[in-house]
């Protein structure tokens, strides 16, 4: 199983470091578009429909991506109208997002409310995957080091907060959703999250411009946001009765557990960056 899990992890790293660096920004928007079809079929999953309904999912998903961006090319940084055109695109899928997020996860994983298998279930697959996918092809027209380094934010808090979880786990964060986590662990992968920000500060002030206590409260808050959306999703699999959202990935689940902290950290940095809100920072 380890070494199952090591080789996935090598593979899955190359392809995506390659089509992130490698790609041009066309490529990049079909290799995206892929993962939101597949990130749509194991939301079937989660919502227990027929195969036949999840491949239609999937199906639908690729070409509402398909349309999205051979409509707004603009939007997508296919040409130099990209910094007018992306928020004009954008809030529309990133406004509702962080709204989904804020309000109503939390009530969401409070009421433990099951995904339905209803127009509506699929309405929110489609909440939570498009944002994330506009918001990889968006965030990655700002700098391919840009968008790695805010995925980092995301991995650091996971594997911070594993290790840490690990090593001093004693009170546990939400036992009924995910028994593994511990409010160590949390803090763990904070303070992990913290350090990488203020040394790539450091390493990278060009690149880091916000002020030390914003950047502070910034990664801490980025941290704990990622924290929500992997809670979230494993809600929703615990619910489903499934450990994985699919068996794609050897030793890693589905994509849906890869992106999970990312669907919820993703549009926030989108609105952040590309609404009128950026040019504060």
């Amino acid at each position: 199983m380890l070494k199952a899990r090591v080789f996935t992890a090598v593979v899955l790293l190359s392809v995506f470091v390659y089509a992130l660096f490698g790609l041009p920004p066309l490529g990049w928007a079909c290799f995206v578009t892929l993962l939101a079809a597949l990130a749509a079929w194991e939301w079937g999953g989660l919502m227990a429909i027929s195969s036949c309904m999840r491949i239609s999912f999937g199906v639908v998903m690729s070409l509402i991506c398909a349309v999205l961006v051979f409509a707004f090319p603009s939007s997508m940084g296919f040409d130099a109208n990209f910094s007018g055109a992306a928020w004009g695109l954008g809030r529309y899928f990133y406004i509702p997002a962080c709204f989904f997020w804020f309000l109503c996860v939390p009530f969401w994983m409070k009421r433990r409310w099951p995904l339905r298998k209803t127009v509506a279930g699929m309405a929110t697959g489609m909440l939570l995957i498009l944002p994330t996918w506009l918001a990889l092809i968006q965030l990655k027209r700002l700098g391919a080091w840009f968008l790695l380094a805010i995925m980092a934010v995301v991995w650091l808090a996971d594997i911070g907060g594993y290790f840490f979880g690990r090593l001093l786990g004693r009170h546990k964060l939400a036992p009924a959703i995910s028994p593994g986590k511990t409010w160590e662990g949390v803090c763990g992968g904070v303070l992990a999250v913290v350090v990488y920000g203020f040394v790539l500060q450091a390493k990278f002030p060009e690149s880091v411009t916000l002020q030390p206590m914003l950047l502070l409260f910034s990664l801490i808050f980025l941290a704990l946001f990622s924290v929500v959306g992997d809670l979230f999703e494993s809600m929703l699999k615990r619910q489903a009765g499934i450990k994985d959202s699919s068996r794609l990935l050897p030793g890693h689940g589905g994509v849906l557990d890869r992106i999970d902290s990312l669907t919820s950290v993703l549009p926030l940095v989108a609105l952040i960056w590309l609404s009128p809100f950026g040019s504060w920072l």
